[in-house]
């Protein structure tokens, strides 16, 4: 006789228990069978009758296949979804039901295609079922919701989605979707994992990065809107009005520009031409900069004491304002020629350059002084908009004993902690000192000359410079040529 899985119905002790009643009906019936066939084959050979009783033993037979198969139905296993649940697994979990959930049916996507993150932002009406409406259409297309902000905009609303989609899937059949399902103005970028920290958790870190460096700013704003072009236009000279090009207090939001009062008295402009800005952008970018101004001036006031090759020891450290007059010093030490590599224009003027250079407000500035405290080399990394400019000037006396490739080194290291791209020095096409410190980088570097103008990129995407930021203890190095 034969069986199957279906008949087991519980475990004990690891021995499966059978139904005992089923197997005793199942024997009777076989029994049952042979002797009425029995009795059918002889009385059919031996009377007259035999075609009456081959019809009442066929009758049998079917009554007792009847029989057989309301017992299995009434004693067996319930069908899926009726009598007792199956039991659980020896993890505690049940088997999933073989019905198939309400919803639309989906079909799993292709193994071969890796997942891509997008960043999307679209405008839909502020009414209820306008969310909901885009949701559906991108779950329809596979697509997982990662994030949303809303952004209000009286009757309408900008959603700004973090999504996970299927890698097969283009931008152009996403945003198709949404715009089906009600979105507008849509605009789509690929994302990275950065992007998966919530927004409450990147606006903290920003604002503990300001507090910490006034030079980190710019570089917030940045990351806080995206891509954009960020420009710190100096006050007014005194006497020439109280509100710098007429920007108020609070600041002015003009679709893809906003103009922000800068804490020393300027004014910082941000521009996405791509992109208009929300109020609610435009409020996270005045309370960073409301923050920088009740902080005040700040810079890290860690250093990195260095040995020279010689057994002299200088120091690396963040240099600011206060470090004006050492500065203008250093300059009158420098002859005409080293002056005229690193400002390009008349030396007399290289004195008016230091208030810019040395402000946090447009970038980064390293010293590096002698055991007496005087400043021999100076290193700035300038914001320039959306680019990095890169800038050095030592000492003649202290030349060629490797301290403008030092600087250098820390100033790309800055350069890919802020997230740059690239970076470039400007210089005289017969820098030779500017141009091997470059090279010494080990990096992908652009060369644009330009009557006797040399412009030096260095692409910045897998630079292997480690950051030695925030200089916050002191460790002995050796500097080398």
């Amino acid at each position: 006789m034969k069986r199957n899985m279906s008949e087991v119905t519980r475990t004990r002790h690891g021995r499966p228990v059978h139904h005992w009643r089923r197997d005793v009906v199942e024997l009777a019936a076989l029994f049952t069978a042979v002797a009425v066939a029995d009795a059918v084959a002889n009385l059919i050979g031996h009377g007259p009758d035999g075609p009456a009783l081959l019809l009442i033993s066929a009758a049998v037979l079917v009554a007792t296949a009847a029989f057989h198969t309301w017992w299995a139905r009434s004693h067996g296993h319930a069908p899926p979804g009726q009598g007792h649940a199956p039991p659980p697994s020896d993890t505690g979990a049940r088997p999933r039901s073989p019905q198939r959930q309400a919803g639309p049916e989906r079909q799993a996507p292709a193994t071969g295609a890796r997942p891509t993150l997008w960043r999307m932002r679209t405008t839909v009406r502020d009414e209820p079922g306008a969310l909901a409406a885009l949701c559906t259409a991108l779950a329809e297309h596979l697509v997982d919701i990662l994030s949303l902000q809303t952004h209000p905009l009286g009757t309408d609303t900008v959603d700004e989605f973090l999504l996970r989609a299927p890698g097969d899937l283009a931008a152009a059949d996403l945003t198709r979707a949404v715009a089906l399902a009600g979105g507008t103005g849509t605009w789509i970028e690929r994302a990275d994992t950065h992007d998966l920290v919530d927004a409450p958790t990147r606006v903290l870190g920003l604002a503990t990065r300001t507090a910490l460096d006034a030079a980190e700013l710019p570089l917030a704003l940045r990351q806080l809107l995206g891509r954009c072009t960020i420009r710190s236009l100096p006050s007014r000279p005194a006497g020439s009005g109280p509100v710098p090009d007429g920007v108020p207090v609070e600041g002015a939001l003009e679709d893809t520009v906003m103009r922000l009062r800068a804490p020393e008295g300027g004014v910082i402009t941000v521009e996405r031409p791509y992109l208009p800005f929300t109020p609610t952008e435009f409020a996270r970018a005045r309370a960073l900069v409301e923050l920088d101004a009740r902080l005040g001036p700040r810079v890290p006031r860690g250093h990195d004491v260095l040995t020279l090759p010689e057994g002299d020891d200088i120091t690396v450290r963040r240099a600011g304002p206060e470090d004006l007059d050492a500065a203008k010093a250093m300059h009158e030490r420098c002859t005409p020629h080293t002056l005229g590599l690193r400002y390009h224009g008349p030396v007399g003027d290289a004195d008016r350059y230091l208030d810019h250079l040395l402000s946090p407000r447009f970038g980064r500035t390293l010293a590096i002084e002698t055991d007496s405290g005087r400043i021999v080399g100076l290193g700035h990394l300038l914001w320039d908009g959306d680019e990095t400019e890169v800038a050095l000037i030592v000492e003649d006396a202290w030349q060629r004993r490797g301290l403008g490739g030092e600087l250098l080194g820390r100033l790309v290291a800055m350069a890919v902690e802020a997230g740059c791209e690239s970076v470039y020095a400007v210089t005289r096409s017969g820098n030779t000192g500017m141009v091997a410190a470059m090279r010494a980088l080990d990096l992908p570097l652009d060369y644009q000359i330009e009557e006797g103008t040399l412009v030096i990129t260095a692409r910045l995407e897998a630079t292997p410079v480690t950051s030695r930021l925030p200089y916050d203890s002191s460790r002995g190095r050796s500097v080398r040529d």
